[in-house]
């Protein structure tokens, strides 16, 4: 049987130091050790240009070059992303380019300047066909995306075993098992593996069984206590074998190959949702009126970056957007549950106010006098939100 497991490494670029050492000390150590220790393991990994720097802000020096040892020898193969986990449908193209491209520059500074990234990962997994577009324009070979995107139902699933390829972009795409990832991934692995025939096949063949899961990488310790070890126990097992996604599509390029069109979706929608067509509802429901207002300001703040690109402290207002364009300032207000699947409740008015004040210092930073009016309207938009987020927090949030 064959384990390609997509693992996604995120922290904001504004977030706590105590949050990202948190991290580091239950799933990301664990992670690292884990590879280190058995050598065989391979795993495709995302870990956002943000998050690689603060770890050298932070000095977590010898992480790095750990993880950096582990892409030398092949064990671990990193894919491309946006640099500050922006949620790419909503943005204009110039800052989708902008920040794949510093993600690359990021990743290439810290990991090798002759570092291959053919893979890519949407923030979220929220695939758009623009994006995809311009993804391939950038020179990417491939997709992770979740199954939901295969047809737009939950019931159509698609086959592992066959190479995917989108229509609309010409990359080719691989589609996670949501209803594995969505679980404890090696609990589910090894009820698996007891059913599966053995192969020792070097190299995939049509009857061979595949498993393909994408999880955060906080799912192995930070979200999820793993008292037995169990993750451990499956990276011993003899009768799994682990590949890269990038060598598990040169294997299925042997086998059978379709062009498909790939659904708008992400790694969170619902089939409810795909019904609604509100892929993204997740980070934009029209009946939310902190997220709608929220998007007017951070698209508002963005557009001026553009119009005063030549400003004198073009530097701080560019700092401050990218992390109020995070996905989290969006995913924080949403309000929904995700205790079924290791996470917490998505409501924060802290963390919602993290990313609103970078978007509003964004603005607040242009030097140049003809943005006082634009200063003034986003000011509006600031108290507006400020406003909502604390009633909707006292009157209907608070100790649920």
């Amino acid at each position: 049987m064959f384990w390609f497991n997509f693992l996604h490494f995120y922290q904001p670029a504004n977030l706590e130091t105590f949050k990202i050492k948190e991290a580091l000390d239950k799933s990301y150590w664990r992670l690292i050790r884990l590879l280190e220790e058995h050598p065989d393991l391979r795993f495709t990994l995302n870990i956002s240009g943000c998050l690689v720097e603060r770890l050298f802000i932070e000095k977590e020096f010898d992480f790095l070059r750990r993880l950096r040892r582990l892409i030398g020898r092949g064990q671990v193969e990193l894919t491309g992303s946006a640099a500050y986990h922006a949620f790419l449908p909503f943005l204009p193209d110039i800052e989708i380019i902008r920040q794949i491209k510093e993600n690359e520059i990021i990743l290439k500074k810290h990991f090798g300047k002759n570092l291959k990234l053919r893979g890519f990962f949407f923030p979220e997994m929220a695939y758009s066909a623009n994006a995809a577009q311009i993804i391939k324009r950038l020179g990417y070979r491939w997709l992770i995306l979740d199954e939901i995107s295969y047809s737009g139902r939950s019931r159509l699933r698609p086959n592992p075993n066959c190479l995917y390829i989108d229509k609309q972009s010409g990359l080719q795409v691989v589609f996670r098992n949501r209803r594995l990832s969505s679980a404890y991934v090696p609990d589910q692995l090894q009820k698996i593996i007891a059913a599966a025939p053995v192969s020792r096949n070097a190299k995939i063949s049509a009857g061979d069984k595949i498993i393909i899961t994408a999880t955060d990488s906080e799912l192995y310790g930070l979200r999820h206590e793993d008292q037995s070890a169990e993750l451990e126990k499956i990276a011993k097992r003899r009768d799994l074998k682990t590949e890269t996604l990038s060598w598990l599509l040169e294997q299925l390029v042997r086998l059978e190959s379709k062009k498909i069109k790939v659904f708008p979706a992400s790694w969170e929608t619902s089939p409810a949702e795909m019904r609604l067509s509100q892929p993204y509802k997740l980070w934009l429901d029209r009946g939310n009126k902190i997220q709608v207002r929220l998007w007017e300001l951070a698209l508002f703040a963005l557009r001026l970056g553009i119009k005063f690109k030549n400003d004198k402290n073009k530097y701080w207002q560019r700092w401050h957007l990218v992390r109020g364009l995070a996905s989290c300032t969006f995913w924080w207000a949403s309000g929904r549950d995700f205790s079924e699947v290791f996470g917490p409740r998505a409501w924060s008015p802290d963390d919602i106010e993290r990313g609103l004040e970078d978007l509003i210092r964004a603005v607040r930073s242009l030097a140049d006098p003809r943005s006082r009016a634009s200063k003034l309207q986003a000011e509006k938009y600031y108290w507006q939100i400020k406003k909502l987020i604390w009633e909707e927090h006292w009157k209907k949030q608070w100790l649920r």
